[in-house]
């Protein structure tokens, strides 16, 4: 896919999951007869429009029956064809868990499962179709590569990824259209490596998801009150990169996690759970959905509700960091 300051910014219009399914689905399928692409009712909405319509021969609806589309899956991938198979994350990681654990994770098939509207993009439709435990079922699995996208560009990298390995793969692709843009050039994506986004200060920030946008603001406000920070994207929740964990738990004094997912099971607890093995760790402060729901409304106000707006990221670390140094 080639890489350019207009295409990055397409991207970020279109959203990570109209990069994914709209641009970068149907240029992999070009030149890969054996892809499919299965969805739960959700092609218009996720923007397939653009595969169904020059790969009908690929693409296959299922209707609103998500357990069962694990299955056919499974099945195609067992006749050797390399699998897509999509509908919201609240659906295809909770409502499914059992048919992933089962034909991915245990049988280990070539399917590909990409949950969208992750997180609570569509926070007016209430707590089911959010999905905030995701990343905790997934990363649970054996044998489940778990990715999480910062931006469309990053979508579109996964998407190349997932292609071209023939193993089990949950991709979150979350925010809608109009997504930030983090990385502003091309890069070369790299399964279970952390990406440095920013560099400097005595404080990491670990963030996954649209949190890498909202930090990196968070950052620069924190910057421009004298406090510096370093900020790493974690677009792999599984495998974890233990050897650059490692590196942050001996360079900074304070690790900060943030992630539009609630505080247990998810990314910031795979870190804890790394750094508890380790002597004199730093502090680490978790950022996400507490262990509760809250009521309905635009993404942007149940984030605020969690604390994860760019101006409530600065403020907590400012708590922390203030308190730490007393």
């Amino acid at each position: 896919m080639k890489v350019t300051p207009i295409n990055i910014r397409t991207w970020a219009r279109l959203g990570q999951r109209g990069a994914f399914f709209g641009i970068a689905l149907p240029k992999i399928a070009e030149n890969k007869s054996n892809l499919k692409l299965l969805t739960a009712d959700l092609a218009l909405l996720s923007g397939m429009d653009r595969f169904k319509n020059s790969h009908p021969e690929k693409f296959i609806n299922v209707g609103i029956a998500e357990q069962n589309m694990i299955g056919i899956a499974a099945g195609l991938a067992l006749d050797g064809d390399c699998v897509f198979a999509t509908t919201y994350s609240s659906f295809i990681a909770v409502r499914s868990l059992e048919h992933i654990r089962q034909h991915l994770s245990h049988m280990q098939c070539n399917v590909k499962i990409v949950g969208t509207a992750a997180g609570v993009v569509a926070a007016k439709s209430g707590v089911s179709h959010w999905a905030t435990e995701d990343l905790a079922f997934m990363r649970a699995l054996p044998n489940l590569t778990v990715l999480s996208a910062a931006d469309g560009l990053e979508a579109i990298k996964m998407a190349e990824y997932a292609a071209s390995n023939d193993v089990p793969v949950y991709i979150r692709l979350s925010g809608g259209t109009n997504c930030p843009v983090v990385y502003e050039h091309d890069f070369e994506f790299e399964v279970g490596k952390l990406v440095p986004i920013r560099k400097g200060g005595r404080i990491a920030v670990i963030a996954t998801g649209l949190m890498v946008a909202e930090s990196l603001k968070a950052v620069q406000i924190l910057s421009s009150d004298g406090i510096e920070c370093s900020l790493y994207n974690m677009n792999t929740i599984k495998p974890l990169d233990t050897e650059t964990l490692d590196e942050i738990f001996g360079d900074y004094e304070l690790i900060v996690t943030v992630e539009e997912h609630n505080v247990i099971g998810g990314m910031g607890s795979a870190v804890a759970e790394y750094k508890a093995q380790k002597r004199n760790a730093p502090r680490q402060v978790f950022l996400g959905f507490p262990d509760s729901f809250t009521e309905a409304g635009t993404q942007r106000f149940v984030w605020s509700k969690a604390g994860l707006t760019d101006v409530q990221i600065v403020e907590r670390i400012k708590e922390v960091w203030e308190n730490y140094n007393d």
